[in-house]
């Protein structure tokens, strides 16, 4: 069995792949692959057992991040929460890990990082050297139950009573993918980014999104009479609802803007015939985070991403990373966005 390159966005045989597969997610699609080439020059390539001219049947993603700062890498896939090979069997797992493995170009490539949320690849690339880099959780909100069985399962205090309260202060809410929403979205994760001391990804990045995605990806924002107070930004793919970015001045965060946000978008889901809303990851050391999500009645899943080979992983990495922290911190909020339009692309 041989092992063939193919061009995602391109192949239209990866479109059928996603949309046939269960496995597959928003991250495995033609338009986030756009958005990513797009915005930061990554090329996309999938890996796959099919030939060039039969039916694609299985195939594991990545980008090439090729970076004089960071390395270059195979990464499956940059900025996404997860991305599952595309398998149907344990045989195409396996021989995909030991391809993976065993022919890459360890002289070219740094690593190899794939993010799975099925944890059947990680037991098999396990035994192809492939070992934990990140971990993190993954939350996912059941849709199936009626709006109000959802309702009564979010917690009382910190959910459902903001959520009143935030209908009780008349909050304005719109929603669309407009350029003054999106510009009003952007001053909003300006302000978030700097508040946590990290920089916002590019502005073009999320037009780049609103291109790729058209009506499927929608933005949510709240307002105080004419002001700006809270936004997310939702993706959606067949069934699944994911809330990927969300940002809040918090001089508002008593009106509960962003809860009512959030409400609104699952309600619109559950309404619109999505079976689960994708509440993203979250860092395992961040309890105040997970506390949160669980709160919306969200079940709770490991996320480990894998790297190949694992010495990649090392304390040089992270204390460079300790360091460019404390510089970020220093940074006003407009020298922290035009420093995220240059290191981005760096990190994916």
């Amino acid at each position: 069995m041989a092992v063939y390159s193919v061009d995602p966005i391109y192949d239209p045989r990866w479109r059928e792949l996603v949309q046939n597969h269960p496995l597959a997610s928003v991250f495995h699609t033609v338009p986030w692959l756009e958005s990513l080439e797009r915005t930061y020059g990554y090329k996309p390539v999938a890996f796959t057992s099919s030939s060039p001219n039969g039916k694609l049947e299985n195939g594991v993603v990545f980008c090439r991040v090729r970076s004089w700062l960071t390395g270059q890498r195979l990464v499956s896939l940059p900025f996404s929460d997860h991305c599952d090979p595309l398998c149907h069997s344990i045989e195409e797992l396996e021989f995909l890990a030991r391809y993976l493995q065993a022919t890459l170009d360890r002289k070219e490539w740094k690593y190899v990082e794939v993010r799975p949320a099925d944890v059947s690849f990680g037991k098999i690339a396990s035994g192809f050297g492939f070992r934990s880099a990140q971990k993190y959780f993954l939350h996912r909100i059941d849709l199936q139950p009626d709006t109000n069985r959802i309702f009564k399962t979010l917690d009382k205090d910190s959910i459902q009573r903001r959520i009143r309260r935030a209908e009780r202060a008349q909050l304005i809410e719109e929603s669309g993918r407009s350029e003054r929403l999106l510009k009003d979205f952007y001053g909003l994760l300006i302000v978030t980014r700097s508040r946590h001391h990290v920089p916002p990804q590019p502005y073009v990045w999320f037009r780049n999104l609103v291109r790729s995605f058209g009506e499927a990806l929608e933005i949510r924002l709240a307002y105080k009479e004419h002001t700006p107070v809270a936004a997310i930004l939702t993706l959606r793919f067949k069934d699944t609802v994911y809330y990927k970015y969300g940002c809040s001045d918090k001089t508002f965060n008593h009106l509960g803007a962003t809860p009512l946000l959030l409400w609104k978008a699952i309600a619109h889901a559950r309404s619109t015939g999505a079976t689960e809303f994708d509440l993203g990851r979250t860092d395992e050391d961040n309890a105040g985070l997970i506390a949160f999500k669980d709160k919306w009645g969200a079940r709770s899943q490991p996320l480990v991403y894998l790297r190949f080979p694992d010495s990649t992983v090392a304390t040089g990495d992270e204390w460079k990373l300790k360091m460019l922290k404390h510089v970020f911190a220093c940074m006003p909020a407009r020298l922290l966005e035009a420093t995220g339009n240059l290191i981005y692309r760096h990190i994916g």
